[in-house]
């Protein structure tokens, strides 16, 4: 059997110093003899060597522990990383394997002999020490110290739950807790009702529902010992009634608002009446105659507020006429105008104003002015004629001089044909606003150029001393304004239960109330029943018998004339199922026949005001009622053939009118119409074919002879001959 041989691998031993520590007892290695030469090895007998000195050295304080002791490396790691299976003793290897698996053991901070894995040839030798010692005992396992370099790339480990050391000073703990105690008292926040009231009223702004209840008791919070929080919350609320009811007021509600805006403290709130007023006003331009009447009665009873209203008005204009702000000008313009048509402020204002905004005309200027003087013309020319007709002639010398635009122009000369109509669409007092005695306004002589002060420390709140006195005060005011009556309404719960119970003690009491439907609902509803009725019907007759079967209230006929006449002008061609419908209404009976005769007069009146499709149909609707006898040829005394009352729109009117009866019954009828003997007629075709103005004559000869209608003027051309044979006589 051949000889075995056993093959050491060398050791990579750095040279020691004399004074090296003694290698620990598991790495020592059992003599071995090789059998080759009967010699021993160099390594081996390097390691007796070693082990020798190891003998006189202190015994090291750490211990190495053995490769099997060692924690298992985790295979799939290796399997990642594809040097870890690599066994090439590279110095490229070990710089890795030292980066990322580096363990060291010193055994002194002086001096220490290094054992790791880092290099790669003490990686081998460190191999060869765990095979050939595995079967020794080992010590212990003790934890390892982790070098620098693993520490910054491993994650720091989680944070264990220790549990409190427990107390042993039994006076230190009660201190302690007692401490403690003081701290959560003192971090506790006392309650702030005027904060969460606060809180509540942001969240509600923003759209979160809040319970009313909560508020209310919040203010009762508030309020309760504190006269200034009673009267500032009362303050936000007089604003905000104030608010509310000015811009809900109109042309059909007025006469409620009113009655309900006395009802608030004007007196104390008169600074936030009028901003609010002005706001409105400055926000919807078309209100503007609303708001006036508004302050016009307010005025009227407490002549402070038409104070303020007209001085702020003033002010403002100034201020916006300085800034070049065109739109607040012409605002507050407007809301001036009809303040002076009201008689709230004086006339000279108004002269002044036009005289600053015509003395260095521009195109803006010159705007502003000509609709001031639209809404204001009309009351300028009954207060002051003479100065009406200076400011005219200052925009005819402006109009002359061709130095504006030509839109400032066509809206100059748009204003002369204003006046010539005699300001029929702009009147200076609406009949729904005409409110107010004029025995009963207070006018405020105020100027342009006055030193005046807006008083806006009014808008704000500020502390009463006597709250409760001058309430009593302007509760009498509002008691001498209103009446007692409104007070009485005012009542609580009890009131109102005891009133219901007398009202079933007296039932024929309880019928005399009547409850009155300010919404026109009603009217909206018979309205759209009656629209549908014409639609939905086959023909004239069935429509007339539809239509006759709904039932109308007191007043309420002429709605049905109007809906008929307003579905007649939107077709786009005139259709005539709807004179049909007109004719049989009128020849029903008398009470229709002058129904129909009023809606005539009325269409023909504010014919301007309608598109010309719309003009067409509505004058071909009349043309077959008149041509039919469904109504008397009387009706046409309201038609005043003239160059100065008449518009374009109604001359393509009265043009369409009688070019279709024409159609409808011939010329030849027409002539003998007009050619009446009968007295009435000619009293009423007077104002058609009129002679008491040459003018008027021939323009109405004119006007007959370019519609075709030449024939109907052949008196006519007669008796202008006549008169002017008369005038020559004279001279």
């Amino acid at each position: 059997m051949a000889d075995s041989t056993v093959i050491v691998p060398s050791l990579a031993i750095r040279p020691e110093r004399s004074d090296s520590p003694e290698l620990p007892k598991f790495l020592e290695v059992e003599r071995e003899t090789s059998t080759l030469n009967g010699s021993e090895s160099t390594p081996l007998r390097r390691r007796r060597q070693l082990s020798e000195d190891d003998a006189h050295s202190p015994s090291p304080p750490r211990i190495r522990r053995r490769r099997h002791d060692l924690p298992v490396e985790d295979p799939i790691r290796r399997q990642k990383s594809p040097r870890a299976d690599s066994r090439s003793p590279t110095p490229e290897r070990g710089r890795a394997l030292a980066r990322t698996r580096s363990r060291s053991v010193s055994y002194s901070r002086s001096r220490s002999v290094s054992y790791s894995r880092s290099p790669s040839y003490s990686r081998s030798q460190s191999r060869s020490y765990s095979r050939s010692i595995s079967r020794s005992p080992s010590p212990p396992p003790k934890r390892r110290r982790r070098s620098i370099h693993q520490a910054e790339s491993v994650s720091p480990p989680p944070p264990r739950r220790r549990r409190p050391l427990p107390d042993v000073d039994y006076q230190r703990a009660l201190e302690r807790e007692r401490q403690a105690a003081e701290r959560e008292e003192k971090e506790v926040k006392p309650f702030d009702p005027k904060a969460e009231y606060q809180r509540l009223l942001d969240l509600r702004s923003g759209g979160t529902y809040v319970p009313p209840a909560r508020l209310r008791a919040l203010q009762s919070q508030i309020v309760e010992g504190n006269p200034k929080e009673h009267q500032r919350l009362a303050w936000d609320n007089l604003k905000k009634g104030i608010n509310g009811l000015i811009n809900k007021v109109n042309k059909s509600n007025i006469r409620e608002i009113v009655q309900d805006i006395f009802k608030q403290n004007l007196i104390r709130g008169r600074g936030l009446f009028v901003r609010s007023i002005m706001r409105a006003q400055a926000a919807s331009l078309p209100f503007t105659p609303v708001y006036a009447a508004v302050a016009a009665i307010a005025n009227t009873k407490l002549p402070q507020i038409g104070e303020l209203l007209v001085t702020r008005l003033i002010i403002q204009f100034r201020k916006a006429y300085r800034r070049n702000d065109k739109p607040v000008c012409i605002s507050s313009t407007m809301f001036l105008a009809h303040v002076c048509n009201y008689q709230v402020a004086h006339e000279i204002v108004i002269l002044q104003i036009l005289h600053l905004l015509l003395e260095r005309p521009t195109d803006d200027s010159v705007e502003i002015a000509v609709g001031f003087m639209r809404e204001v013309g009309m009351f300028l020319a009954k207060a002051s004629a003479p100065a009406n007709n200076g400011v005219f002639e200052r925009f005819r010398a402006i109009l002359h001089e061709g130095q504006l635009e030509p839109r400032t122009q066509y809206m100059i000369e748009s204003l002369f044909l204003v006046r010539k109509n005699e300001y029929r669409d702009h009147p200076d007092i609406a009949e729904e606003l005409d409110l107010v005695e004029e025995e009963d306004q207070i006018t405020h002589m105020i100027g342009l150029d006055d030193e005046l002060n807006g008083e806006d420390i009014l808008n704000v709140f500020k502390f009463d001393p006597d709250y409760e006195e001058n309430e009593a005060k302007y509760k009498d005011i509002r008691e001498e304004i209103l009446g007692a009556e409104d007070d009485e309404g005012e009542g609580s719960d009890e009131s109102e239960v005891s009133s219901e119970d007398e009202g079933e003690d007296n039932p024929s009491e309880q019928k005399k109330m009547e409850i009155q439907d300010m919404t026109n609902r009603n009217l909206v509803n018979l309205r759209r029943t009656i629209y549908l009725t014409i639609r939905s019907s086959m023909d004239f007759e069935e429509c007339c018998h539809k239509l006759m079967r709904i039932n109308l209230a007191q007043g309420q006929e002429v709605e049905m004339v109007n809906m008929i006449i307003e579905c007649c002008s939107q077709e786009k061609i005139y259709s005539k199922f709807y004179g049909l419908i007109g004719e049989r209404f009128c020849k029903m009976n008398r009470f229709w026949r002058s129904t129909f005769a009023e809606a005539f007069k009325t269409y023909y009146d504010t014919i301007h005001r309608y598109e010309t499709n719309k003009i067409r149909n509505i004058a071909k609707f009349f043309a077959h009622i008149l041509a039919s006898d469904g109504l008397d040829w009387e009706v046409l005394d309201c038609v005043h053939l003239n160059e100065d009352e008449t518009t374009a729109s109604s001359r393509i009117f009265l043009k369409i009118l009688f070019q279709d009866m024409v159609e409808e019954t011939g010329i030849k009828t027409i002539v003998e119409r007009f050619n009446d003997p009968d007295r009435d007629k000619q009293a009423a075709f007077r104002s058609i074919l009129p002679r008491d103005n040459p003018s008027d004559t021939r323009f109405a000869i004119n006007f007959f002879t370019i519609i075709g209608l030449g024939a109907v003027t052949e008196d006519l051309r007669d008796y202008l001959q006549m008169a002017m044979e008369r005038a020559k006589e004279k001279i």
